[in-house]
Order: structure tokens, then sequence, then C-alpha cells
């Protein structure tokens, strides 16, 4: 009765071995946890990227306002009748 028991007893401990340490152990499940955890906040990232280009393509698309807005900001240009000036930060 005692090596029954005893091979029970260690046939428990190899089955407990296994789920911890082994392929799809505990250890293996709490690092994938992590990895998914960045990568979900990689994916929330990029969707806001992408939330915020498809807005700016939007409003190319729908008006003349954010053209002419990103002209005046990235290119400098300004209309026929109107006067450039710059200022300068003070020293």
């Amino acid at each position: 009765m005692r090596i029954v028991t005893l091979v029970l007893a260690v046939l428990i401990a190899l089955v407990q071995a296994e789920l911890w340490f082994g392929k799809g152990g505990m250890l293996r499940v709490a690092a994938l946890r992590g990895q998914l955890a960045e990568q979900q906040h990689k994916n929330e990232q990029a969707q806001a990227r992408n939330d915020q280009l498809e807005a700016e393509v939007r409003d190319l698309k729908e008006g003349l306002e954010m053209v002419e807005e990103k002209a005046r900001a990235e290119l400098g240009m300004i209309k026929p009748d109107e006067i450039y000036v710059q200022v300068a930060p003070r020293r």
C-alpha cells in the first residue's frame, strides 16, 4: 500500500511540475499575458493615430479649409491681398 501511495505522489508531483514549468505552464502563460498587454497598448496607440489620420483625410476631402491651413502652416503660403509679417522672438 505504501508503494502505491508513493507512486501516486510522484505522479502528482510530475503533473504539477508540468503544469508549472512545462510548455503550456503557468510561467509561460504569465509571460504571454505580459506580451498581450504590451501588444494591446501598441494597438491602442496605432488606432489613435489611424483615427487622427482618418479625420485629417476626411477634412481634406470635404473642405478646403484644411488644405488652406496646411498650406499656410507648412508651406508659408499667403493670399494675394495679404501682407506677410514675421515676428522674431525676443533675445
